[in-house]
Formats: C-alpha cells, structure tokens, sequence
C-alpha cells in the first residue's frame, strides 16, 4: 500500500518507520529540521526493547507533491488542524482512506468537514515514543498498538476496507486490532485520558507522586466517570470492563509515567487541552452532564494552552 503519514513526528514517524522497514512505500510529512534528517539521513527508531533500526524513505512538506495515496496516517497533534488538515485534499483519490489516530473525541468530525466522512477512520494508539532530535525517535516500552475501524455509516461489522488496512499493519509487526465501530476504543481511551493528562498536567508531577494519596485516586477515577457518563449520553457504550482494566493499568502503572500534555507543558510547548478537557466540557454542557472535576482541572489547564504565561 502506499502511505502518507500526516504528522511524521513521536506516533506517526514511527509507525510510518515500521511500514516503510516491512517495505510499503511511504512518504513522511514533516518540515523544518526534521524533514531535512529525514531526507539527509533517514528515520531512526530507537528502541531498547524491541532494536534500532533505521529507515529511508521519501519525505515532503508539500502534500501537492505527494499526490493521492491509499492510506493516510493522521497523527498531528490535534491544535495544528486548522492548518495541518487542508493538507490533506492533495492525498485523497477516489479510493484513498484518512485514519486518524489523534488524541480526543472531536477528529473523526474536524477530517471528515475536510475529506468527506466516506473517506474516514477513526482509531487511538497505545504507544510510548518521543521525537528526541530530528530524524530520530526513541521508544520506551514495547506497546506499538493501533486499534481502528468505522467511525461512520455501517458499524455492524469490520469492514473489508478496515481488515485489509489491519492485515498490511500486521506484516510491520504492530498490534493491530480492527473493531467494527472505532467509536468505543476511542471513547475508552478518552475515559483515561482526560483524567490522567489532567491530574499529571495540573500537579505538574509524574503519576507516582500523585498516585499514592487515595483522595487523587478517587477523584481520578470520578473524572474518567464523568467521561464514561458524556459517552453513555452520546450514544456510546463504553467497554463493558473499562474499569476493571482501568485500575488495572493504574495498579501497575510506573510511577515516573507522564502524560503527553505534561511532557509537553515540561518543554514550554503547546498543549492539547482543548482536545481532551476542553472538548469533554463542550459535549457535556451541551448534553446537560455534570462534569465538576473535568471542568476544574480545564479551567486549571486552559491558561497553558499556547505554551508557557508571560508576566
């Protein structure tokens, strides 16, 4: 198949690493610094579990360049939309599919206002990397999951377009899990999410030192509640064991585990709380839910949206 990975950076470079070394043929999207590595050197992926390895493949800016492909990988971070989306109508033929693997509930709607809902799905990603340079990033653990399907019309069943997609990821050795509505692996994650980027952002701490108090354990687990409760009312039933998996993952969690948005707060970064507590406090206002903890730990968050506050 052939590839265009919107987002060549932490996910998306490295899973478009993976199918380029099982040998599809992908294009990264990328610029600045990184796309020049890419173009210079390659991708590295450094990974002390499971090998390095490195990978050369084609890499662009322009999407124009890169003309209709079979599948694009969306993986930018969800505050880039507005500028990284139209990027997009170059890549889409008549048959080309958008999966979109950013974080939060509101993607599958803001790519399919850019490439038409029958050219989208929706999926949620399990992965622990970090772009650490340009062309390089580093893998720490051994999850490399992508769990995807349908996000509109037929949820019934997998899809044909949904399995033969799934069986090409199977070959670049990721765990890869086709679901016949992506609308409940989705909302599964975002139940996590939004209570641990919140607790870890807003205590600026990584898991463990927040974990071992059982009053943040409650409250954790009250948010991601909340979220479950925005689901139910949309329509969405959540895994039926969501919590017992929950806890279980939080039992054994490491402690010096930290969130994406907390990482990115760390580096002065912008962050994603409007896809994730700003958009569960949108939903549940418009759908009259209660969501006291979610919308306290937004409005806690909201003031580091755009990077570090200036005096």
């Amino acid at each position: 198949m052939k590839f265009a990975i919107l987002g060549s950076g932490a996910v998306g470079g490295y899973f478009g690493a993976k199918l380029a070394r099982a040998g599809q043929e992908v294009t990264f999207i990328a610029r600045g610094a990184h796309l020049e590595a890419i173009r210079k050197s390659g991708l590295r992926v450094q990974s002390a579990k499971l090998g390095d390895f490195e990978v050369r493949a084609g890499a662009e800016s322009d999407t124009a360049k890169v003309g209709p492909v079979d599948v694009v990988l969306v993986s930018v971070k969800a505050y880039d939309n507005p500028t990284a989306l139209p990027m997009l109508v170059p890549m889409i033929g008549p048959d080309t599919v958008v999966l979109t693997l950013q974080n939060g509930v509101d993607s599958v709607n803001e790519v399919a206002a850019v490439a038409g809902e029958g050219h989208v799905l929706g999926g949620t990603t399990y992965v622990a990397t970090a772009l650490e340079g340009p062309g390089l990033i580093v893998q720490t653990g051994v999850h490399r999951s992508i769990i995807f399907g349908e996000v509109f019309g037929d949820r019934s069943l997998i899809s044909p377009r949904v399995q033969a997609i799934a069986d090409v990821l199977a070959t670049a050795d990721i765990q890869v899990t086709p679901v016949a509505d992506a609308r409940v692996p989705i909302w599964d994650k975002f139940v996590y999410l939004v209570a641990f980027s919140g607790f870890t952002g807003a205590s600026r701490l990584a898991i463990g030192h927040v974990w071992k108090y059982p009053q943040v354990q409650e409250m954790f687990y009250a948010t991601s509640r909340e979220i479950a409760a925005i689901a139910k009312a949309e329509g969405v039933e959540i895994s039926g064991d969501r919590f017992a998996t929950l806890k279980q993952y939080m039992d054994h969690i490491p402690p010096t585990t930290r969130s994406s948005l907390l990482i990115d707060l760390e580096q002065g970064k912008r962050i994603e709380v409007e896809a994730l507590q700003g958009a569960a406090v949108r939903r549940a206002q418009k759908l009259g839910v209660p969501v006291p903890i979610t919308a306290t730990l937004y409005a806690v968050l909201k003031a580091w949206e755009s990077g570090p506050v200036k005096s």
